[in-house]
């Protein structure tokens, strides 16, 4: 039985399956059966449903190619290295995420967009509603290395040392970029409550 892919047994794993998978191509199935969910729900979420199956596909084809250089002396857990390949193929895709935020931060329904919660309370849903074209708006407005960050630590759930290995970036450079991020997204939202009043 497989475990769930942030149980900690999962993570510490990861590099001892890499570097079987070196000589024993099919161990590396391991690796993407444990991850690929949370690679493709966070593609997804920064591109689109059309794009993240392939982006998906392709951060698991680049990773299995690259799967010699995953150096375990960083890290056991395979996760930041998947999401730093990910976010690599996201930058090659950045003028198509930009005009999806600039589209969505236009849309009159951004209900439509918004992923369907019966869990979640007619209140929280109607407010994610009403500031959703704002927040697209917002986050295409930010850097793409802020971005990159926000959505890393939102959107994937890593924390700032995962976001550093994710990206190659001092865990100082991911603090900094987040606050600038959130205090730009504020400032954002600021004005956009104004306006509305």
């Amino acid at each position: 039985m497989l475990q769930a892919e942030d149980e900690p047994m999962a993570a510490e794993a990861d590099a001892a399956i890499l570097a079987a998978s070196v000589s024993d191509p099919q161990a590396f199935a391991a690796v993407f059966e444990r991850h690929f969910t949370a690679i493709h729900r966070w593609l997804h979420r920064r591109v689109g449903a059309p794009l993240a199956e392939d982006l998906a596909a392709e951060t698991f084809t680049r990773a299995f190619d690259r799967r010699d250089r995953f150096d375990a002396r960083i890290s056991q857990d395979a996760r930041p290295w998947l999401f730093g390949i990910a976010a690599n193929l996201v930058h090659d895709h950045r003028r198509s995420e930009l005009r999806r935020l600039r589209a969505l931060a236009r849309a009159e329904r951004w209900e439509a967009v918004i992923e369907s919660d019966p869990s979640a309370g007619a209140v929280a849903r109607a407010d994610a509603a009403a500031l959703g074209p704002a927040v697209a708006a917002a986050l295409a407005d930010l850097r793409a290395p802020e971005r990159d960050a926000l959505l890393l630590v939102a959107w994937a759930g890593l924390d700032y040392e995962e976001v550093a290995r994710a990206t190659g970036v001092p865990i100082g450079t991911v603090r900094s970029r987040l606050h600038r991020a959130r205090g730009r997204l504020r400032a954002a939202l600021g004005e956009s409550e104004e306006r509305d009043r």
